[in-house]
């Protein structure tokens, strides 16, 4: 399987991105591994996590974490993986929090749930958009240089705050980030096209899109109101159920049915397909859902079908 190299690192991953928010939600411990085994069976190594997932859950986080590294302990692959995962984000006890107080507590509590020496990837989760960014990124270069992180990445800044995490890098000979994680799908372009492609452009970033499904509602399942109940994230996919929505699902169908596939190794190929993106990130609670997406890499979309997903989902 052809792997892409982040920008920036020597690390190489397969283009799809697992992600670990339905481990201990959804998936109980058993569940996981199962996914997490199938996932590595077929060749990919890139799983992605956050400190806080699942807090909605217990009101703290850390499960998927701690199956994740429970995982890689009882199978001995660590050395085969390439794990991201976050700082910063809320849980019941604290508000959004990128602090160096923070980063530095978190950073130890996460390497000991995932039971290993050093994160691959490390991301800015959210941007409390209080802390200076010096006070952020002089934390980020505390702990790589500590051995505790090897390389940087950003997901919810604001364009603004992301320029100047540069500017900043930059001028002190601080770690830089190295990927960006947007929210970005085909019904979900114009945000991410607007204001964060230029940068990823000029920094020359790795693209990793979360949410690359929107929800699920790309899968094709939830086509009425009707339909919302048929997972515990269906209420999040109501927003699409318009004609924008119906439009790009008509499109996924029409392309799907040319080569006998399902809509969501459509929805992921059209992303694999742009040279911005290296590996979307989708979390799948079935081996059938599982094998969904991992077919996508597979799927090479030609010029006709990229134009009828692009109109359809301007």
């Amino acid at each position: 399987m052809k792997k892409t190299k982040i920008a920036y690192t020597d690390l190489e991953v397969a283009p799809v991105n697992l992600g670990g928010n339905v481990f201990g939600w959804t998936l109980d411990e058993k569940q996981s591994f199962e996914i997490l085994d199938a996932f590595a069976h077929e060749g990919f190594n890139f799983i992605d996590t956050a400190n806080t997932y699942s807090w909605w859950v217990n009101g703290v986080g850390g499960q998927s974490e701690t199956i994740i590294g429970k995982w890689m302990k009882t199978r001995e692959n660590r050395n085969k993986m390439v794990i991201a995962t976050k700082v910063g984000s809320q849980t019941k006890e604290h508000p959004v929090d990128i602090s160096k107080k923070q980063i530095l507590k978190c950073v130890d509590e996460s390497l000991k749930r995932l039971q290993i020496d050093c994160i691959d990837l490390y991301y800015t989760h959210f941007d409390d958009e209080k802390t200076p960014v010096e006070e952020t990124m002089s934390a980020y270069n505390e702990i790589v240089k500590a051995g505790k992180v090897r390389y940087i990445a950003a997901s919810n800044l604001t364009p603004v705050r992301l320029v100047e995490s540069f500017d900043v890098a930059e001028k002190n000979n601080f770690p830089k980030y190295v990927a960006l994680q947007p929210h970005y799908n085909l019904v979900e372009r114009t945000n991410y096209e607007t204001n964060y492609l230029p940068l990823a452009e000029k920094y020359g970033l790795s693209v990793f899109p979360y949410y690359s499904l929107a929800a699920g509602f790309l899968t094709g399942k939830y086509r009425t109101e009707a339909n919302l109940g048929k997972s515990v994230r269906g209420t999040g996919v109501e927003k699409y159920l318009n004609e924008k929505g119906f439009g790009v699902l008509a499109a996924l169908d029409q392309v799907a049915e040319k080569h006998n596939c399902k809509q969501a190794t459509v929805a992921l190929a059209w992303l694999l397909a742009l040279p911005h993106v290296g590996a979307p990130i989708v979390s799948a609670t079935s081996q059938s859902q599982l094998q969904t997406l991992l077919d996508a890499p597979n799927l090479k979309l030609d010029a006709d079908d990229l134009a009828v997903l692009d109109q359809a989902s301007k």
